[in-house]
């Protein structure tokens, strides 16, 4: 599969990390806003262009968009790159409204094309193994889950924060989607949410690159609490917050009548899972047993290559998220209780693989 990569910013040092070790998934072209940008990420690399986004875009090359623009950015660049005939696969969030995510399926449906959605951490051995625990029978029926994700705030560490404090962004948008992926993964979609937020402060200070010291507005909340309905009736508990300085409380737990789990950071691919069972002593550390071993950002694109249109992190997962998220939001201005409209399967389990071994055939068509 021949990746043409859009957005050339931080994260896009680890996707690029990651390609070498793919070996269904190969790098041909990138481009930015920024052209030294895009060479700089193309130098040293055998076969892989700078090109400008058009270009990029339109080259027959290229099967497949890796869309790592801003979030405000990626329903446009989809549906461009779907409209010249190729596959998409987007960081996230899916989109930034959830009738933007939703169009860009409606697209990629007409067009007979693939979309894939980041993130695809919950691929790693992490997610996975938490999941084959529950899938198992080791924590009973479950019942309700914890997910709390605290921080200050990225414009400590990130020379261009700003899109973090508009639409698209805030915790919920950006970091939300590792944990409500998650979520979906271990326990099933979500029929509907009741949220609240808040936002202390009107401005942030970036606090490190060439604008150290400048301030940027806030303008969408920056402390989101929620609570996800699941459709099997599980309740997930939501904390997503750039505002609180730390906690000691675990990334996720799910809660069940036999049981309850420790689950790793769903940021990361890897970690471990603790389980304290009815009646035991304590926490104890369940052998990694599922999940894709090594993984990193990109992996999801490898899990594209080799199923096909069975890809699990997939589009309608983005767009399912998207939603819940959006509702969250929703939920917090009004005061009411919000229905989740979409669906999506719960995407397929993952085998114990080494991530050098998941090959398979790529072929360009949706029905590969």
């Amino acid at each position: 599969m021949r990746i043409g990569m859009i957005g050339c910013g931080v994260i896009s040092r680890q996707y690029l990390d990651t390609f070498d070790a793919l070996p269904d998934v190969q790098l041909v072209a990138v481009a930015d806003l920024d052209p030294a940008r895009a060479a700089a990420a193309a130098e040293g690399r055998a076969g892989v262009r700078a090109l400008t986004v058009e270009e990029l875009i339109a080259d027959p090359e290229v099967d497949t968009v890796l869309n790592l623009t801003i979030p405000a950015a990626h329903a446009d660049i989809d549906h461009a790159a779907i409209a010249a005939g190729k596959h998409v696969y987007s960081e996230k969030p899916f989109a930034v409204t959830t009738e933007e995510g939703r169009q860009v399926l409606a697209a990629a449906r007409e067009a007979g094309r693939l979309v894939g959605s980041a993130p695809d951490t919950v691929l790693g051995t992490g997610t996975q193994t938490a999941r084959a625990a529950i899938d198992e029978g080791l924590i009973g029926t479950p019942i309700a889950a914890t997910a709390t994700m605290v921080t200050v705030g990225h414009e400590r560490w990130h020379p261009h924060p700003d899109f973090y404090y508009l639409p698209g962004g805030g915790p919920l948008l950006d970091m939300g989607p590792y944990y409500i992926h998650a979520l979906v993964t271990l326990l099933g979609p979500v029929a509907s949410v009741i949220g609240a937020g808040s936002r202390m402060r009107s401005e942030r200070t970036i606090g490190s690159g060439p604008r150290e010291g400048e301030t940027i507005p806030v303008s969408t909340d920056t402390h989101v609490t929620g609570v996800l309905v699941h459709a099997s009736g599980v309740l997930s508990t939501l904390v997503m917050s750039f505002d609180a300085i730390a906690t000691s409380a675990r990334p996720i737990e799910i809660h069940g009548t036999g049981g309850s789990l420790a689950v790793p950071d769903p940021n990361r691919f890897e970690g471990d899972v603790q389980l304290h069972r009815l009646g035991g002593e304590g926490w104890e550390t369940l052998p990694v047993s599922a999940g894709y071993v090594e993984a990193s950002r990109g992996i999801g694109l490898q899990d594209m290559a080799v199923r096909g249109a069975a890809l699990r992190a997939s589009g309608e997962l983005g767009q399912h998220v998207l939603e819940v998220m959006n509702a969250v939001l929703e939920s917090a201005g009004s005061g009411q209780r919000v229905d989740v409209v979409s669906t999506c399967d719960r995407p397929e389990a993952v085998a114990l693989e080494d991530v050098r071994t998941a090959t398979g055939a790529w072929q360009s068509q949706a029905s590969a």
